[in-house]
C-alpha cells in the first residue's frame, strides 16, 4: 500500500519542486490584483499570514509568499499528527520569510519523506483525525493521500502565479521583501 502513496508524493513533489526552485525574492510578495492574502512583516522582522477562521466571500487570492506559508502550516500540523505530537497552533506558525520559505518547506519535504517510508501498511490503515476532525473515519493512508493532493494544488497554484507574473511582465503591486 506504501508504495504507490510514496510514487504519487515522488511526482507531487518533482512538480512543486520545480516551481519552488525557479521564485525569486520578489515572487514572494506579488500581488496579482487588489483582494490577495499575503505575509506582512512585523516591527520584530517575523512575517505574518492574512487569515480569517471563516473564509471570505469572494476569496482573496493568495500571494505565492501566502501560499508558502500555508504549505509550512499543514505540513508542519500533519508531520505532528504523524509524530503523535502536539501541533503548533496556526496564529504560532510564521513565514520565514523569501529567502528561508523554500528552505524550510524542503526541510518539511525530507522529514515527510523519512517518514513516509517507514510507514507499513497496518500503520496506514489506523485511524487519522487530521485534517478531518476525531470521528471522521479516515485513515493514515487518507490522510497521505490529502497531503498529496494538497501539495499538488499548492505547487499548481505557485507555478500559475509565477508565469502569470512572468508571462505578463507584469511586476503589479508588491511589498519588496527587506
Amino acid at each position: 500500500m506504501n508504495s504507490p502513496l510514496r510514487r504519487q508524493f515522488d511526482v507531487a513533489w518533482a512538480l512543486a519542486d520545480l516551481h519552488l526552485s525557479a521564485l525569486s525574492g520578489a515572487d514572494h510578495l506579488w500581488e496579482p490584483g487588489p483582494l490577495v492574502w499575503t505575509v506582512h512583516e512585523d516591527s520584530a522582522g517575523r512575517w505574518w499570514p492574512d487569515f480569517a477562521d471563516v473564509e471570505p466571500d469572494p476569496v482573496p487570492v493568495p500571494t505565492i509568499g501566502w501560499l508558502t506559508w500555508h504549505m509550512i502550516f499543514w505540513w508542519s500540523t500533519a508531520l505532528a499528527h504523524l509524530e503523535g505530537r502536539p501541533p503548533t497552533p496556526r496564529a504560532e506558525i510564521d513565514w520565514p520569510g523569501p529567502t528561508d520559505a523554500v528552505r524550510r518547506i524542503r526541510v518539511l519535504r525530507e522529514r515527510w519523506s523519512r517518514l513516509l517510508g517507514m510507514l507499513t501498511d497496518s500503520d496506514l490503515l489506523a485511524p487519522a483525525t487530521f485534517p478531518w476532525g476525531p470521528d471522521s473515519g479516515r485513515t493514515l493512508a487518507d490522510m497521505v493521500l490529502w497531503l498529496n493532493v494538497e501539495l499538488t494544488k499548492n505547487a499548481a497554484e505557485i507555478g500559475q502565479l509565477r508565469l502569470l507574473r512572468a508571462a505578463s511582465g507584469d511586476t503589479g503591486r508588491s511589498a519588496e521583501p527587506t
